[in-house]
């Protein structure tokens, strides 16, 4: 990975940081100097990603759907000047008229609830001009059967930004919306399944390919480190939408 040359020396904590786009986030955190806080659920997970990432990086176990896990972690981090909320889950996708809304509700508890609660516990410690990134999804404003109830949850986050970034100004908040991205969220997907959704994307998208998880962390970082964006949901989908026309 190319060394950042605009990235500060800053305090960045990201939340699910053991693999895919939280990890690599972290790694281009920490090429540019930074010090880093990862947190993951795996401690094993954890400490290989720590290794990864390499720098001024440390890893903390926090399971991000637990409340005291959350509560703990902030009683002791100190100063934060950038957060990533990177957690996600993998409930409630399916067709609608045969979703199961126990799933639907389990995909807001491993997603919305954990992000938001995350932001409301870190507003103490995090410095007034630094910034807080969301990762939501590009289901949020696509139209493909089977993704309502990703829509919604991830939509849900997105609405947030802009409002937040008012009443918590200085306080920077924005998202970052990516589409389909190579990383280990897609391995509940059968292989040859996966295989097939991935040639779809190429075929079909103008960057002509699936995205990686440092085509994100690059617009994580960039919207993090900018002290003059706030209030922006940040599309990271290789012109999927304009492929679609939706």
């Amino acid at each position: 990975m190319t060394q950042p040359t605009n990235v500060p020396v800053d305090r960045v904590v990201v939340m699910g940081g053991s693999s895919g786009i939280g990890e690599a986030t972290a790694a281009l955190f920490a090429a540019g100097g930074a010090e880093v806080v990862v947190t993951g659920r795996s401690q094993d997970k954890l400490d290989a990603a720590v290794v990864r990432i390499g720098g001024n990086t440390t890893g903390h176990r926090m399971d991000a759907a637990s409340k005291a896990d959350i509560e703990a972690f902030f009683a002791q981090s100190g100063a934060i000047d950038h957060l990533v909320i990177a957690v996600s889950g993998a409930a409630g996708s399916g067709p609608f008229a045969e979703l199961d809304l126990d799933d639907l509700a389990a995909g807001f508890a491993a997603k919305f609830w954990p992000q938001v609660r995350i932001l409301q516990a870190a507003l103490p410690h995090l410095t007034a001009h630094g910034s807080v990134t969301l990762i939501t999804a590009g289901s949020s404003r696509a139209a493909f059967p089977g993704t309502a109830g990703l829509a919604a949850i991830n939509g849900a986050l997105d609405a947030m930004v802009r409002p937040l970034a008012v009443e918590l100004a200085p306080l920077r908040i924005n998202a970052v919306s990516p589409g389909v991205i190579d990383t280990p969220w897609w391995d509940r997907i059968p292989e040859d399944q996966r295989r097939t959704l991935f040639e779809g994307i190429v075929a079909t998208t103008p960057a002509g390919r699936v995205g990686r998880p440092e085509d994100v962390a690059a617009a994580i970082v960039s919207l993090a480190t900018n002290g003059f964006i706030t209030g922006v949901v940040l599309d990271v989908q290789g012109g999927a939408t304009l492929a679609t026309g939706r």
